[in-house]
């Protein structure tokens, strides 16, 4: 298997939901595009619409982005398509869509969004990925999903975690997941953390050249500096490293 340390994963800085702005919204196609052009990898977010097409969106719910209202996963594909991404002409991409878009120009960094029932929207992608001929990687937060990928498919995949301070968990799960306690266990290549993540910083350099590992969201190039002793690279926005 390839050394990840030798890789795109670690070489190339990872456009947050493309190289969005306030003429390309994220996880736009203009977006993707500006990415491309500079040379960045791409990170998007994909989840399945209540019909089982796969589509390019961070949120569950469609208002932030869209004029629209309600949770995109109790929309069918047809109720959605027609939407604009708000200050845009632009629609929601799907993910085949995206796949060929981008057709390998540069590598992609794919979070899969948390959801019930792991397997059946990770076998769709896994069955679209494997007709893909780019550099790719999938995260995720929810570590059974990770799990999934590295037991079913030969795919890069990693966790993602923070703090988990405003997110409606356990308090003993919040503490599992943000100390990467399952790491070993689901066997994940990478590591995704939150770039302010504090004093979690020395427990990620104990890790570091075991294996790689990236810090989100990294807004400007001062952090950027800052966060170089301790992570391996970064996925970044509103700002060009």
């Amino acid at each position: 298997m390839k050394n990840l340390f030798d890789s795109w994963i670690v070489k190339t800085p990872i456009a947050h939901r493309g190289l969005h702005d306030k003429h390309s919204p994220e996880n736009s196609l203009s977006a993707f595009k500006k990415a491309i052009d500079k040379n960045y990898a791409i990170e998007i977010d994909v989840q399945m619409t209540k019909d089982g097409v796969i589509v390019v969106f961070h949120d569950d719910f469609l208002d932030r982005m869209t004029n629209a209202t309600g949770d995109l996963r109790e929309k069918t594909f047809d109720e959605i398509k027609n939407l604009y991404l708000k200050n845009s002409t632009e629609q929601i991409p799907t993910f085949s869509e995206f796949l060929s878009f981008v057709n390998g120009k540069t590598p992609v960094l794919i979070e899969i969004k948390d959801h019930k029932n792991i397997g059946i929207l990770e076998e769709k992608i896994t069955e679209q990925l494997s007709r893909y001929n780019g550099e790719f990687a999938i995260q995720s937060f929810n570590p059974y999903i990770t799990k999934w990928f590295k037991q079913n498919t030969n795919f890069f995949a990693g966790i993602l975690s923070c703090f988990f301070c405003d997110v409606k968990l356990a308090w003993y799960k919040k503490l599992m997941l943000k100390n990467l306690y399952l790491l070993k266990n689901v066997k994940a290549d990478f590591v995704s953390y939150e770039a302010n993540a504090g004093y979690t910083f020395n427990k990620l350099k104990k890790l570091k050249n075991k294996k790689p590992i990236l810090f989100w969201t990294v807004k400007n190039i001062e952090d950027m500096r800052r966060y170089k002793q301790v992570c391996d690279n970064f996925i970044f926005e509103n700002f060009l490293p």
